[in-house]
This record gives C-alpha cells, structure tokens and sequence, in this order.
C-alpha cells in the first residue's frame, strides 16, 4: 500500500513526540489531521505556549486541533491513528472511527511500567534495559497487542531528558520500518502476558523530596529521573538558617572506606546535612553519600558545587 494512500490522524504533545511525526512526513505518508493538547500557560509569566508537537505541525503546513472532536475527525475519513504521548485517553468512540487502528508509541518493554511515566521508573528502579513497543491501542490503559519491540540498554547515568530523547528516535524508527508491513497485514500481532504486568503512576510535585534516610543510590536515581520536573528538593540547615534547595544533578559518592565501614559505624546525625571536602559538596545519606555537582536555593539562581561551597558553607 502506498503511503499517501493511508490517511492518518497524529495525537501527540510534547517533544517526544516530534521525531515521529517528522519521520512519517519525510516518508511521504498522508496526514489529514494532528491532534495535539491545548496551548498551556508556562513559566512564572505564565505565556501561553503551544505544544511542540504543534509547532511542529506548524512548520509542516498540516491541520491541527487542540481538543477531540468525534465529528470533526469522523468528517475526514481517517483510516489509521498514531498515538505518541498524546497525555490524554482516548476514548472507545474515537478509537472506533479508525478502520485500521490506532497504534501508539510506548517508551517501556510493554507489558512492564503501562502507565505515565516509564521512562522515569525505568531510571528509578536502576534496570539494566528499557526500550519502545510499538502497539495497538484497545480500551485499557496501555494493554493492547504488541506489534514490535526494540530494547535499549542502560547505563545507570541516564537522565529523564536525555534517555526521553533518544527514546523517542528509537520510537520513530521502529515505527517507520514496522508501519508498512503492518498496512499490508504481515505483522502478526502478540497479545501482551497481563500476568507480568506493572503499573507506574503518574508523577506530582511531591515525589520530588528528597529522603536522605534513603541511600545514595536511590537518591541519586531519584534525581536523574525527575530532572527537570518536578525536580528534586530539600530542606536544609545551612549555618544555622534553614534553606530550601532543589538538587540539580548528583551522584554516588564512591569511597571506599565509607563502604566498607560497618553500618553501625554511620553517625547519624550528619543524614541529611552538607560537608565538603578538596571541593567537593558531599550530602551524607542513610548509606553513602550524595556528590552534588549542581544545585538551586530557592529564589536564586542554579549554581555549582564550589560556588555553594564559596557563597553558603565558608
């Protein structure tokens, strides 16, 4: 089937998913409607911004709308949908108007981390591996058959924005070169095992605090993950005034003698609390130590270790 003979609705929000739609457009396939969410105000100014994926349409010269309309989209004839990070449910009854479907780009190893936020679990949770699934959406939250999977190895230094963007090209190119065989029915769809399946929640500003009970690892996962929103923040006591900071970027101290030492051994009282040492801003933990190399008190501007160190602890 060729390309400009299938005529697609995109849904898609923000910048993970712009390689997609950018790679069905360069493969000449026929939009005739991008569905993106509504213009939201962002920033303390609180600008109305449209979203990426609108943008993007923009520059492309395709039709957009902002919110479903059932008629409207029934009114073109759609054979095909593409979901990539739309951020909302679509519901059975546009669903139905698809004759072909709707497939959606997933950022885990479906059935794992359906949901929200798997990219951020992914990160959370230290896996060694994540990856995209490319599927066919029904009416439960990410649980319809599988079409394809690529996976993608971790190496525990990844961020939420950069493993979200190189995600999102994976996505692209899975899609691209599954999509025609799917059109002319060669894919065998797969039936996802809901006996192994996860459910991740979705992220609010809280789960941004830090917990310094925790360990280092945990801690320094947490921050990677969450980067840039909601961010990850504490409050401490710095000479005596008690401060608010958001942890820009940090990892796993490795010393080792400090691993090495007994638990027991740990004295307490410095959990949660700031120490440096030849310049480097170490936050000591249930087990281990933070090394903070980037961070934000609250009302200034973000700044490095060694000028926190300069500005606030000398």
């Amino acid at each position: 089937m060729k390309n400009n003979l299938v005529k697609i609705v995109f849904f898609g929000t923000p910048e993970f998913s712009v390689p997609a739609l950018k790679a069905l457009h360069s493969e000449g396939y026929n939009f005739i409607l991008v569905i993106t969410q509504a213009s939201k105000p962002v920033g303390r100014k609180q600008i109305l911004t449209p979203s990426p994926i609108k943008l993007e349409a923009e520059k492309l010269n395709l039709e957009i709308l902002e919110f479903l309309d059932q008629e409207k989209i029934k009114s073109f004839q759609p054979d095909l949908g593409i979901v990539v990070a739309y951020g909302k449910i679509i519901p059975q009854n546009i669903l139905d108007l698809f004759p072909k479907g709707v497939l959606n780009i997933h950022p885990s190893l479906l059935p794992k981390y359906r949901g929200s936020a798997p990219i951020q679990n992914a990160i959370l949770n230290g896996d060694a591996e994540t990856g995209i699934s490319l599927m066919k959406l029904d009416d439960k939250m990410d649980h319809g058959p599988i079409i394809a999977q690529k996976k993608y190895a971790l190496n525990q230094t990844e961020t939420y924005p950069n493993l979200s963007e190189k995600l999102s090209v994976l996505g692209a190119e899975l899609l691209i070169k599954n999509l025609p065989d799917y059109l002319e029915n060669k894919i065998s769809v797969k039936p996802q095992n809901d006996s192994q399946a996860t459910m991740v929640k979705m992220i609010t500003k809280e789960d941004g605090l830090l917990d310094f009970n925790k360990s280092a690892v945990a801690l320094a996962r947490q921050i990677r993950a969450y980067a840039p929103w909601p961010g990850c923040f504490a409050e401490f006591t710095v000479k005596g005034k008690k401060i608010n900071i958001k942890i820009i970027s940090a990892a796993d101290y490795q010393d080792p003698v400090a691993q090495n030492a007994p638990q027991d051994d740990r004295n307490i009282t410095t959990i949660g609390q700031f120490s440096f040492n030849n310049g480097q801003l170490l936050i000591q933990c249930g087990h281990g130590a933070l090394l903070v190399t980037k961070l934000q008190p609250e009302g200034k501007k973000e700044i490095t270790a060694e000028e926190f160190i300069n500005g606030y602890l000398k």
